[in-house]
């Protein structure tokens, strides 16, 4: 990967902020997507701190990586929706999805997939029991329910 490339992280959770962690010295422009907040509970499992509590995921890791390691990141506050997948995921030389939720985990498939963008496709178990990752053209993600790879429903 060269600078001049886009990777879309989508989650910034458990496992996209690790994620991001480990992709720290890729040559690349990273644009995290995320909607939610970081809570205190999440500080012991995701790379957030206590000066992240209450911001965005997205914005906060954003800061957090640029002093520490200067990345170049942009931070998007929104959930990835129907309204703005296509957007968001636009011009991506490759997305991670890291996120918690089948619907959002689907909408991501479909759209990869329509631009034939190459995506890496990661899920854990709110227990942290389970964990999987794929990377195929035909990938299908779980319904929501028990044993799937998402924390819909339950504590995330």
């Amino acid at each position: 990967m060269s600078e001049d490339r886009r990777v879309v992280l989508v989650g910034a959770g458990a496992l996209g902020s690790h994620v991001l962690m480990l992709g720290r010295n890729w040559p690349v422009r990273w644009t995290i997507v995320d909607f939610d907040r970081v809570e205190q509970k999440n500080l012991a499992s995701q790379l957030h701190t206590r000066m992240g509590l209450g911001r965005n995921k997205a914005q906060a890791l954003q800061q957090l990586v640029n002093g520490l390691w200067g990345l170049r990141v942009d931070a998007v506050p929104h959930k990835l929706v129907e309204d703005n997948a296509e957007t968001l995921l636009a011009g991506a030389d490759l997305v991670l999805d890291c996120v918690d939720n089948a619907p959002t985990r689907a909408l991501i498939a479909r759209v990869v997939r329509a631009r034939a963008t190459p995506c890496l496709h990661g899920a854990v178990a709110a227990d942290g029991g389970y964990a999987r990752v794929m990377w195929d053209p035909v990938f299908t993600p779980d319904e929501a329910g028990e044993g799937a790879a998402t924390c819909e429903g339950g504590e995330h």
